[in-house]
């Protein structure tokens, strides 16, 4: 069905239901007799608690529990953990702390919950909340990302000296530090790669409810995958057979790898149902979440570049400090290293690439993966070092690029890091974007920008990222008398239009019109086994799954066409929704097979896929942007992307998700700074004080695709979820930095906030002269 099928920009189907308000969110949730929980949070980054006293908050009005992590421990409750520890390169033993849902003895962060109160209402449980009484030795507290190492700092944890969670690397030191030795130049750089608040427009949510007569708790979770949740809370948290746990999520309002992490608010309100045996639902407000949802990045990054006397790379040399927050969420470690820094080649040959991470406890907020995971942390170090090697060395961007790219004959390629890249035309990529984006006219529009005052500057990065691979996915096709199709898939739309997607590939097997397909998603009683939406899978993974499974009803149609109109089964041929008999005009469609039916479901199959490798999508990013030299305000009047997202299954969608990562990317580069104070209080705590991109400050996106198959999955597409906010925040520093370039600044930070860039320019300006013409002081 060509309309509808594989490369069609068809339109979102789940958009006229989420905009016309008809969407269905954790919060929506409503059970008879519902309670409301809310948790009593410390106002403290450091202390010991000496004191808990809930028996004013018991007595009020409406309250039907104080719970108290004691509770909790007399239960037998288990504890959120770490669920990827990486190895110390020294050999020492991996320590992973315990994250209670409940802190009993010392809390390590502004947010960290002490208690939970249930109420009938939740003004209700607001109000006894304030009732509770915590007495709290306050200590001294450590917030630097790499300052928490220094002697003397505060002990985040007695069983990591220095603050240190992990010390991990990846490649040959020895071998590295030859060849650094040889170099002809080094170009060395200090970044900063700030925190983020990950702030999905539906915070997160949790309902649950507990039937004593069958044993089994149900939860409703805002989530990006159901079974890891209903694993984690039947295995880890309440020692349940998985069979005796539900987990639902209904739509979700965005997610950016914020939630699929298990959370202490799951563990309180799961075990509020129980102990009540009654519905009990927690709801986060926003203030909440800036405290309690994990952030992302955070890192401090010291990093060398070996070139030869032809500005080829030879070497890249990193050290990186990677704050962990006050405690080990699920994947932090494996962000923090392997996720990120195997990338850290890019998309060019080096012959080694060393790097040492430092995973540290600091007294904040802890922090996991958030839209990319650790890829934009790697191309924003290698892009901004790349830049920087280029202007001292003289040369352009562009070609200091074009001699150490990757090129397409080399590939299957083996970086220094170890990946094999399968596919890609890096520098195809690169000349389509600096020609859409009139690289060579820049200089008439630097000039026309400079009569009117202001510092215009031009900024190129690429990017490529290992994504769409990890474990296997599952899926059902199920066609009904009727016609009608169900497919159930483990993995978890959270505004990235699954559902549309998915219809599309049953569409292009089946014929039938996306309007007769139904998607259902998000409930462990239907679906028995699922990986989730992370790390841009769902369709490279999850979509070949939905595609072996549409193919396999494809082959059971056949062979009932070919039983109905009484031909060979080898004589049946499948083309535009038509089965038909090889030579002759008769066929059938696979309704009319479906209606012949004896049974309510004419014929359902399964298909699953475990990609081999991960798929490799890269791109080029170029940003065009103007400078008020009065005021530090940035302004992007021109953005460029190309990219390479292997086959297309639906161009619209594919911009959407292009453009949302760019919208986060340009928060990143130019917005959003998570501040936290000496005594570790999150200074930008609310809406009022972290800023996020509006329609305002994004600028109109000129995308361009060139379509490289990948050869690891069947449909030779590559993740595209993320792709954006990696190439964005490189692309539009060093952008920032050729504007100011001119008056002799090399070095920019983000956010690139207004005062932030007046003050370089203030700071790089000659001191005016006084009347005796020496400089004023």
């Amino acid at each position: 069905m060509a309309q509808f099928g594989f490369g069609q920009a068809m339109r979102r189907s789940e958009d006229p239901r989420l905009l016309t308000g008809r969407g269905r969110y954790t919060d929506d949730v409503m059970a008879d007799g519902q309670a409301y929980l809310v948790l009593v949070r410390s106002p403290f980054a450091h202390a010991e608690i000496t004191g808990l006293d809930v028996s004013a908050a018991r007595e009020a009005d409406g309250v039907l529990d104080v719970i108290t992590g004691a509770d909790l421990e007399a239960a037998g409750i288990g504890t959120v953990g770490c669920k990827t520890p990486v190895p110390n390169r020294d050999g020492r033993p991996f320590f992973s702390p315990v994250r209670p849902t409940l802190a009993t003895t010392r809390v390590r962060h502004v947010g960290d919950p002490v208690a939970a109160v249930v109420a009938t209402s939740p003004d209700l449980a607001r109000d006894a909340a304030e009732l509770v009484e915590v007495d709290y030795e306050t200590l001294d507290a450590a917030t630097g990302t790499k300052d928490t190492t220094e002697p003397g700092q505060p002990q985040v944890w007695d069983e990591a000296p220095n603050n240190i969670a992990f010390d991990w690397d990846l490649g040959d030191r020895i071998a590295t530090d030859a060849v650094f030795a040889e170099a002809a130049r080094v170009i060395s750089i200090d970044l900063v790669n700030n925190r983020i608040v990950p702030n999905p427009m539906e915070e997160r949510a949790c309902a649950a409810d507990f039937d004593p007569a069958s044993g089994v708790l149900c939860v409703y979770v805002s989530s990006q995958g159901v079974h890891s949740i209903r694993d984690s809370l039947a295995d880890d948290i309440f020692h349940l057979p998985k069979d005796k746990v539900v987990v639902r999520t209904t739509d979700v309002g965005g997610g950016f790898g914020m939630k699929l992490f298990m959370y202490p608010e799951y563990v309180a309100t799961g075990f509020a149902a129980m102990r009540l045996g009654r519905p009990v639902k927690w709801t986060s407000e926003r203030t909440e979440a800036f405290l309690s949802d994990d952030h992302g990045r955070d890192n401090v990054v010291q990093a060398d570049l070996a070139l030869d006397a032809d500005a080829r790379f030879l070497a890249l040399r990193v050290k990186t400090y990677a704050a962990m927050g006050a405690y080990l969420s699920n994947y932090a470690p494996f962000v923090a290293t392997m996720a990120g820094n195997r990338m850290l080649a890019g998309l060019y040959r080096f012959r080694h690439v060393y790097v040492n991470v430092l995973g540290t406890y600091t007294h904040t907020t802890p922090v996991d993966a958030y839209r990319g995971a650790g890829r934009p942390e790697a191309a924003y170090l290698v892009e901004r070092l790349v830049d920087k090697a280029a202007r001292e060395l003289g040369l352009s961007p562009v070609e200091i690029r074009r001699r150490n790219f990757i090129p397409p004959e080399a590939m299957p390629y083996t970086t220094a890091t170890g990946l094999v890249y399968d596919s890609g035309e890096f520098q195809r990529n690169v000349d389509d974007a600096v020609k859409l984006a009139d690289w060579d006219g820049f200089t008439a529009r630097r000039a026309a920008a400079a009569d009117r005052g202001k510092l215009a500057g031009i900024g190129l990065a690429t990017y490529v990222e290992a994504c769409g691979g990890g474990g296997p996915e599952w899926a059902t096709v199920r066609v009904a008398r009727s016609g009608d199709i169900t497919v159930t898939i483990g993995t978890q739309s959270n505004g990235q239009g699954h559902e549309t997607a998915y219809k599309q590939l049953v569409a292009e097997q089946l014929g039938v019109a996306p309007d007769r397909i139904t998607v259902v998603q998000g409930d462990t009683t239907i679906i028995a086994r699922g990986s989730g939406t992370g790390g841009s899978r769902s369709i490279p993974v999850g979509g070949a799954s939905v595609n072996v499974a549409a193919l396999a009803v494809q082959d059971r149609a056949k062979a009932l066409a070919a039983d109905y109109m009484e031909a060979a089964v080898a004589d049946i041929h499948y083309e535009e929704g038509r089965f038909s008999i090889v030579g002759t005009d008769r066929s059938m469609t696979l309704a009319e097979i479906a209606q012949r039916s004896p049974t309510e479901v004419a014929m359902e199959e399964q298909g699953s896929f475990k990609p081999p490798a991960a798929t490799f999508p890269n791109g080029a990013h170029v940003v065009e942007v103007e400078v008020d030299p009065e005021t530090g305000g940035v302004e992007i009047v021109r953005y460029t992307v190309v990219d390479d997202f292997g086959r297309v299954l639906n161009p619209l969608m594919l911009a959407g998700q292009v453009h949302g990562g760019v919208a986060q990317g340009v928060g990143q580069a130019l917005l959003e700074h998570t501040v936290f104070d000496s005594e570790g209080q999150l200074l930008t705590g609310s809406l009022m004080d972290y800023a996020l991109p509006r329609a305002d400050v994004l600028p109109f996106l000129t995308f361009q695709y060139n379509e490289v198959p990948c050869t690891t999955n069947p449909l030779g597409v590559k993740g595209a979820g993320e792709a954006g906010a990696i190439g964005a925040p490189p692309a539009i520093i060093n952008a920032v930095v050729d504007a100011l370039a001119p008056l002799g600044i090399e070095h920019v930070d983000m956010p690139a906030t207004p005062d932030a860039v007046w003050a370089l320019i203030q700071a790089a300006r000659p001191a005016p002269l006084s009347s005796n013409g020496l400089a004023a002081q």
